[in-house]
């Protein structure tokens, strides 16, 4: 269900108020690029789906049935535009400079003015690590991980924003766990190496 302040911000916007979505848009943005960084790895490609994915809530909001939280469709509708931009990112197949650049990724500061560089430099090494092997997971595995570990979703929630049933989300988590463990393990060892 979605929640009584979310509610009540989507029918005032409803109603013809549309500054109220932009209370639903600052409530939610960050935790949804977020999201969407961990399945494209690009900050500028996850910017735009971002904004993409508000756009077309903000535009089909009328059909928004409210059995669900309002994260849960947003996340829902995120999703299908980074999966329709992952396929045809795939039949390009070409790859600037630029783009290769941005898949690396910018990183977070690390918040804390008293981290030592090693420190921040072994925790961005790790993210990277991190980043690279979830690209390399198929786009259901990816999903289903950025759903329960990222976004921390219970298996039911995160069946509902898949659209699939709890046992196959259940199945994806493990299997995917397994092959980032397997990933993981080979990309460690290929840099001690």
């Amino acid at each position: 269900m979605s929640s009584p302040e979310d509610q009540q911000l989507i029918e005032t916007c409803l109603a013809g108020d549309s500054s109220a979505f932009g209370e639903l848009v600052v409530r939610y943005q960050d935790r949804l690029y977020g999201s969407v960084l961990m399945m494209v790895s690009s900050p500028e490609d996850a910017r735009d789906l971002t904004q993409e994915a508000f756009v077309h809530a903000f535009r089909r909001l009328d059909s928004f049935r409210g059995d669900a939280a309002f994260y849960t469709w947003l996340f829902r509708i995120a999703i299908n535009a980074t999966i329709s931009f992952r396929r045809k990112m795939a039949r390009r197949k070409t790859t600037s400079i630029e783009t290769a650049r941005e898949m690396i990724g910018e990183e977070p500061r690390d918040g804390r003015n008293d981290a030592a560089p090693s420190s921040r430099m072994e925790t961005r090494e790790q993210q990277e690590m991190v980043r690279a092997a979830l690209a390399e997971l198929s786009e259901e595995f990816r999903t289903a991980i950025v759903l329960t570990e990222i976004e921390g979703m219970s298996y039911e929630d995160a069946a509902e924003t898949a659209g699939c049933p709890i046992g196959t989300i259940r199945s994806r988590v493990h299997r995917a766990r397994n092959e980032l463990r397997e990933k993981l393990r080979l990309l460690l060892k290929e840099e001690a190496e």
